[in-house]
């Protein structure tokens, strides 16, 4: 048998999420699907798929096959690029996940010029604010806040991006204003539910000073959007990123609350399964995202 035609085979099945989608864009039966990846796993002797009437889901063994074949078969292809001695043109598709509301305003935009440049590439932007296995779900890359959660995968720095404490100025001079992080406790403060941070808790600091304060208010959602608007209209204080919340303290519809005090940063990265040899499409991307986003991020204040 072809193990790289398998190999290729898996990849489109696991990217599809289903065998009938899978038929459907190889042009065969959903049972001609289903003996094929049999016949694969028998010859593997392991399962690859747990698979269902709707879905299917990668075992540990499906993982590995799929991550390690992906890499084998660009391996592959550099090698007959090298050989052929050829240039080879960024074309194929690409599929982008981002976040809702960052993914709107700053992630589409830069996509639209990208593919200007480059006519031959196909993007897909998908954008949630769930989190996202880019294996299991057949991204090619993710752009994203924060920490990396998995040492398979590299990650590019686009951009510094503080946090801040803001609030409107109605809010405030009806409430006052907290001289202390402890004081934020007798504040209305309105949540954002989000990655894995303990819902109701905000860490601050200052070069010599670290505070840790339980704080709570009447309004909580998982849209950053959603949050922003209730503090535009006075229901308490807000944490957000500069991206979304600096052209609102440049007009003055907020203010900066304890601006001496920093939180956690929420720095943006390309995120993309760690590889040899990227693909001419997703490398080019990634050029074109580090340069669209480099004022960002040579500047340490993360101002935007």
């Amino acid at each position: 048998m072809d193990a790289f035609s398998d190999i290729a085979f898996f990849s489109l099945l696991v990217k599809h999420g289903s065998l009938a989608a899978a038929a459907q864009q190889l042009g065969v039966t959903p049972p001609a699907v289903s003996k094929r990846l049999a016949a694969i796993e028998r010859r593997l002797g392991v399962r690859l798929l747990h698979r269902t009437t709707r879905r299917i889901g990668l075992t540990p063994e499906g993982e590995i096959y799929l991550a390690d074949g992906a890499r084998v078969l660009e391996d592959l292809d550099t090698l007959e690029r090298t050989v052929a001695g050829s240039r080879v043109a960024p074309k194929g598709l690409v599929r982008v996940c981002a976040t809702l509301g960052f993914g709107r305003r700053h992630v589409a935009p830069a996509l639209s010029a990208f593919a200007r440049q480059y006519p031959d590439v196909e993007v897909q932007l998908h954008l949630t604010d769930r989190p996202v296995n880019l294996v299991e779900q057949g991204f090619d890359l993710q752009l994203r806040f924060g920490e990396l959660p998995d040492a398979r995968l590299t990650a590019r720095l686009l951009a510094r991006n503080r946090r801040v404490l803001c609030a409107s100025p109605a809010y405030l001079q009806r409430a006052g204003e907290p001289a202390s992080p402890r004081a934020l406790a007798q504040h209305a403060c309105l949540f954002i539910r989000e990655h894995e941070e303990t819902f109701g808790t905000w860490h601050l600091k200052t070069a010599s000073q670290a505070e840790t304060v339980k704080v709570r208010g009447p309004l909580a959602s998982n849209d950053g959007e959603c949050v922003l608007g209730w503090a535009l209209d006075g229901h308490g204080i807000v944490v957000r990123s500069l991206w979304e919340a600096a052209p609102l303290l440049r007009a003055g519809r907020l203010q900066a609350v304890l601006p001496e005090w920093q939180l956690a940063p929420a720095d943006i990265y390309a995120v993309f399964l760690t590889r040899s040899h990227l693909p001419a499409k997703t490398r080019v991307l990634v050029d074109c995202l580090l340069e669209a986003f480099a004022p960002h991020r040579a500047d340490d204040e993360g101002n935007w």
